[in-house]
């Protein structure tokens, strides 16, 4: 008797979390944003999570879903990756052609945002530091007026290459992106 509840209990436990894993999808949907300058052609692969009426940025203590201060994957799920086809500037900073995994540090006035050669991890789990390719700053900017509900990446182009803006709730940063 006692081994069927052990054994209930067990399936329980293991059916909520397969239920979770197999459902998380739906709730952060993975996407692809693209963005050509040229003969450069970069992709970010990222899961977008819905604001949901939570406070997105902010400090820990007010139990801000990415705190300032601390890793952040940039998104949901898995680890946000972007490719590269060229050798580029990311945002002045010269880094080879190939895939990286992106993930920032979020503050009040800037964000640092990383490139590491660590890939194919779930991003909840902090990457290898060591591993960093590249870090840098970038101002933060005003979202838009209201807000945006869901985390979204978009390329904007300009003369000097591209601009891979990342904005959520009211909150947007900008990382320009040229080929050497």
């Amino acid at each position: 008797m006692i081994k069927k509840i052990i054994i209930a209990i067990v399936v329980a436990v293991v059916g909520y979390f397969a239920y979770g894993v197999l459902t998380t999808r739906s709730h952060s949907p993975l996407t692809t944003a693209e963005g050509s300058s040229g003969d450069l052609s970069v992709s970010v692969d990222y899961c977008q999570p819905y604001k949901k009426g939570r406070l997105i940025f902010g400090e820990a203590s007010e139990e801000a879903l990415v705190p300032y201060g601390k890793y952040w994957r940039l998104g949901a799920n898995d680890a946000t990756e972007i490719t590269f086809s060229h050798k580029v500037n990311f945002a002045g900073k010269a880094v080879a052609a190939g895939r990286y995994r992106m993930y920032a540090v979020p503050n009040t006035d800037h964000w640092e945002v990383s490139l590491n050669s660590q890939l194919g991890e779930f991003g909840y789990f902090e990457p290898d530091y060591t591993l960093d390719v590249v870090k840098v700053q970038v101002p933060v900017q005003d979202g838009p007026t209201g807000g945006i509900e869901q985390l979204t990446m978009a390329f904007d182009s300009d003369s000097t290459g591209l601009l891979l803006n990342i904005a959520w709730d009211e909150t947007m940063v900008s990382v320009p992106i040229a080929q050497q």
